[in-house]
């Protein structure tokens, strides 16, 4: 990883932007060049609230999310809303409760149960935030498993560090079925890029 943009985004009251703040956390922990910046647009009236966050082993020149590499969506809304930003061959995380997805066949799309998860299974709606988290983390590895784990338990209101460190593990659990998919299509996508540039040789 060089430089990754990611988008987190849902609507208020879903703790994205504490997510957010959290991945940004666990990647100064692991040493790498982070910014992180929020936006919580009108989401009393149902609108889409975002968390973007930089993370790069070099020098980040420029601060904002402008095409991301990852876009996180727990809403219909925010899917809608956000989509076209997301770049060819980015990867899509969508809440299994979002029923229109993007008619897109240039980007990546995953599937994940975050917020049935955080409420029939754990049954606390609140810590969708961090089983997202899991999620993604567990697809594409932004930090270190314990930078994150860390970032968290020092940022959660004490008395709830065990079910948001619940959450995390459980948003590790519920991706697992999608890892291997994830790296199978980055072999072939490395495969091909390096037999193209064999070719161009």
């Amino acid at each position: 990883m060089v430089q990754k943009e990611l988008r987190l985004s849902g609507s208020g009251g879903q703790g994205l932007i504490l997510a957010g703040i959290i991945l940004a956390e666990a990647a100064l922990l692991d040493e790498k060049n982070v910014v992180q910046s929020q936006s919580y647009g009108p989401e009393a009236r149902g609108g889409a609230s975002k968390a973007e966050v930089i993370i790069s082993e070099k020098e980040i020149n420029y601060p904002k999310v402008r095409n991301c590499d990852v876009l996180l969506a727990l809403t219909q809304v925010a899917c809608d809303k956000y989509i076209d930003s997301l770049k060819e061959g980015g990867i899509l995380i969508l809440d299994s409760s979002i029923k229109n997805k993007p008619d897109r066949k240039d980007i990546y799309i995953y599937n994940v149960s975050i917020l049935e998860t955080a409420e029939k299974k754990l049954h606390k709606p609140m810590v969708a935030n961090m089983i997202a988290l899991g999620s993604l983390n567990g697809l594409i590895k932004m930090v270190n498993d314990n930078s994150l784990e860390t970032a968290v338990l020092s940022r959660v209101p004490k008395g709830t560090e065990k079910i948001n460190k619940t959450a995390l593990e459980e948003g590790l659990n519920l991706i697992k079925k999608h890892r291997r998919e994830y790296y199978e299509r980055q072999y072939r996508s490395n495969k091909i890029n390096t037999t193209e540039l064999c070719q161009a040789k």
